[in-house]
């Protein structure tokens, strides 16, 4: 087999991932003599092959290579995107920066954009304002972005894209935004009684997995027990059958690939309280309150029923006092006694009376207590009304309290 280069100038154009160019070429002519072969049948001819090897060179390169970054949640990321030009490259500079989401349900997003010699940072709402280019002079082959207040959002594929024409690249960086481990509390789940079993759990708030967890105990000599040992690497503690050897201040201490936090607790193992003065403390409290709200019941009670009696015997008439006499009983009796003794008089002596009209309704001045009428002087002597058959009569009086006597 005999190979001779030889010159065969060329000129193509190529387009590979994206990336366009222009190439000259030096072909090497390949000849491949196939000497004689013998078959059975007898000779071959000879085949020759012609093969153009290109020496591909392009103008337009990114030199930053396609890598995956992580950042913890409100750090700022740094996406590089350096790039070279070639004489060819004579069109005017454009750069774009997207976002691919990492859900995969929403088209990719221009998040900020390098066109006409101006910036534009307004088009993906989300990153408002948190999105820069580096650098002041893009031209210079600087194309690198700072996203700040990194968020759970801000997650995705991030491609950069330079245009000169006629050369045109792109590189992809993948964002990653986890949490940082924070507001981890650590507590003892149990009672920390000796020969009680309790855990000592460390907890953090938040924080993006995986989350390693170490334990140390930094008092009592800071031995750690036995059966403690294989655990001090999870965020739970199992403790039994407890002695005063675990006794102490341990502290837990929760990471991941972007930060840590920490926390401690004391644990005291003491002995078992008396619980049978505790429970008989517990009943005697219960009964005290329940006599208490007893005899609060009974006087609210009482009291009502004493300002029930003084509202009915504020309306009930008293026995030691006589009712008032109504003034038509009154004014009959009278009228009665007045008939009785003028009925025994004869017509002649009672020239001095004036008519008094009977048939009327008695009038207002009865509502006062009737006093004795005053007679003018008798003009009969005693001993002659006798004889004339007059009958001695009782006139009623009232007394102070206003009885009739």
């Amino acid at each position: 087999m005999c190979i001779s280069p030889a010159t065969a100038p060329g000129y193509i154009s190529i387009s590979e991932d994206g990336m366009y160019g222009r190439q000259h070429t030096n072909s090497f002519v390949i000849g491949v003599l196939l000497h004689e072969l013998t078959l059975r049948s007898g000779h071959f001819p000879l085949l020759g092959m012609w093969w153009h090897l290109p020496d591909v060179t392009r103008s337009l390169i990114i030199t930053s290579p396609d890598h995956m970054i992580e950042k913890a949640k409100g750090e700022t990321a740094y996406l590089p995107c350096k790039f070279t030009q070639g004489p060819e490259d004579q069109g005017p500079l454009d750069i774009e920066w997207l976002l691919s989401p990492a859900d995969n349900q929403k088209v990719d997003q221009v998040i900020i954009l390098y066109s006409g010699d101006k910036i534009y940072d307004d088009y993906y709402p989300d990153l408002k304002g948190r999105v820069h280019f580096t650098s002041s002079d893009l031209k210079s082959g600087d194309a690198s972005i700072n996203v700040t207040n990194l968020q759970l959002s801000d997650i995705g594929t991030y491609q950069c894209k330079v245009k000169k024409a006629p050369g045109v690249g792109n590189k992809k960086i993948q964002l990653k935004v986890l949490v940082k481990p924070s507001g981890t509390r650590c507590y003892v789940d149990g009672s920390e009684e000796i020969g009680n079993d309790f855990k000592l759990k460390c907890e953090p708030k938040e924080g993006s997995l995986p989350l390693q967890y170490e334990w140390q105990k930094l008092s009592n000599s800071q031995k750690l027990p036995t059966a403690l040992v294989s655990e001090m690497t999870s965020s739970v503690i199992t403790v039994k059958n407890a002695t005063t050897e675990y006794s102490g201040t341990y502290k837990c201490t929760v990471s991941n690939r972007v930060g840590s936090d920490q926390c401690q607790l004391r644990l005291d193992v003491v002995p078992p309280s008396n619980r049978a003065g505790t429970i008989a403390g517990a009943i005697i409290g219960t009964l005290l309150a329940l006599m208490l709200i007893c005899v609060i019941i009974f006087c609210c009670h009482k009291k009502r029923r004493e300002e029930k009696y003084e509202k009915e015997v504020h309306h009930d008439i008293r026995e030691d006092v006589p009712p008032p006499k109504s003034r038509t009983s009154t004014a009959r009796s009278y009228i009665g006694s007045n008939h009785s003794s003028l009925g025994s008089m004869s017509p002649s002596n009672m020239e001095g009376y004036s008519k008094t009209q009977y048939n009327q309704v008695p009038s207002e001045d009865f509502e006062r207590a009737p006093q004795s009428p005053t007679l003018p002087p008798a003009k009969v002597a005693a001993p002659n009304l006798s004889r004339m058959g007059a009958v001695p009569v009782m006139i009623p009086a009232q007394s102070k309290d206003g009885s009739i006597v």
